[in-house]
């Protein structure tokens, strides 16, 4: 059961702008898109679209670490990481069964233009979008696994993007979207209290001592 007290008497030293902004934030974010990323190479590639994650209000980011998996550059990230959830993988098998198994449809970034682009894209349920490496793409175990794929459209010479530019705009484009459909999008009132919590802590110094002496009382 949630700590409704908890959540009260630590928000107490909070500035009513901080408080206000968190809930600023929190209602623009949303579990009913999310990101993964499979063994990307560079490791501040997957520091930026946590960063991208963050600024367009995607709570959950899956991190896929089979063979390239490394701790997130914090100083790209640039505090995102408190922020935003992070999910790690050890096999991409793992990742993707997971997110089915909580009603997830598996959409996979890939430049074959028989793909849908991410302008035609329309949801059909909760969709969790999957972006591969840099110098390989997704894995043909993703691809084969995937329930849609989706691409980025060019129009130069340029055959493909980074991969931290094109989460960027796929994420910004899809949130786009998803904002303006009929789907229930936003957090559940259970998510939002358990950020505002988790939120909450992380904004205060000592935050474990001041909830020792807050139950010893």
């Amino acid at each position: 059961m949630f700590d409704y007290d908890l959540l009260n008497y630590l928000e107490g030293y909070l500035t009513e702008n901080r408080k206000q902004r968190f809930l600023e934030v929190l209602a623009n974010r949303t579990n009913f898109l999310t990101v993964a990323v499979e063994d990307v190479f560079q490791l501040h590639n997957t520091s930026a679209v946590l960063r991208s994650c963050d600024a367009f209000g995607i709570q959950t980011l899956h991190v896929i670490e089979d063979r390239f998996g490394q701790r997130l550059d914090k100083n790209i990230a640039m505090g995102a990481e408190q922020w935003v959830d992070v999910n790690r993988y050890a096999k991409s098998k793992d990742c993707i069964k997971a997110l089915k198994d909580t009603g997830y449809e598996i959409v996979a970034t890939t430049p074959h233009e028989k793909s849908h682009t991410v302008q035609a894209f329309e949801f059909k349920s909760k969709t969790a979008l999957f972006f591969g490496t840099e110098r390989e793409g997704l894995s043909e175990e993703v691809l084969q696994m995937a329930d849609r794929s989706i691409h980025i459209p060019m129009q130069g010479f340029t055959e493909s993007l980074n991969i931290s530019v094109c989460a960027a705009i796929a994420i910004r484009d899809l949130k786009e979207k998803l904002v303006h459909s009929n789907y229930d999008w936003q957090l559940s009132e259970t998510e939002l209290l358990e950020k505002r919590l988790d939120w909450t802590k992380k904004s205060i110094k000592d935050v474990e001592g001041i909830i020792n002496r807050y139950r010893s009382d």
